[in-house]
C-alpha cells in the first residue's frame, strides 16, 4: 500500500439520511471504510461538470447530499 499522508482532518455533519445514503452508496461499490467512499465522492465531484458556483453569501444549509422529492422529508438520492 503507498504511503499517503493525510495531515489534515475534515469533520462534517450529516443527516441521519445523508449518512444512510452514504453508507449504502459505500456497501453498494463495495468500498474498504466511510472515509475511502468519502474520498471517492469528493473526487468524482470535484471532477464533475454541469454545476453552477455556489452564489455569494451561500449557506451551509442550502447544500444537501440528498435531493427533497415533491416536499418530502424523506429524501432519494439522485441516480446517476
Amino acid at each position: 500500500m503507498p504511503d499517503l499522508e493525510r495531515g489534515e482532518r475534515l469533520q462534517i455533519m450529516l443527516s441521519a439520511d445523508e449518512l444512510r445514503a452514504v453508507e449504502n452508496w459505500r456497501f453498494e461499490k463495495r468500498m474498504p471504510s466511510r472515509a475511502a467512499a468519502v474520498r471517492e465522492l469528493l473526487r468524482r465531484g470535484l471532477n464533475a461538470e454541469g454545476f453552477d458556483v455556489a452564489a455569494d453569501g451561500a449557506r451551509s444549509g442550502s447544500f444537501s447530499v440528498l435531493d427533497k422529492v415533491d416536499g418530502d422529508e424523506s429524501a432519494v438520492p439522485e441516480k446517476n
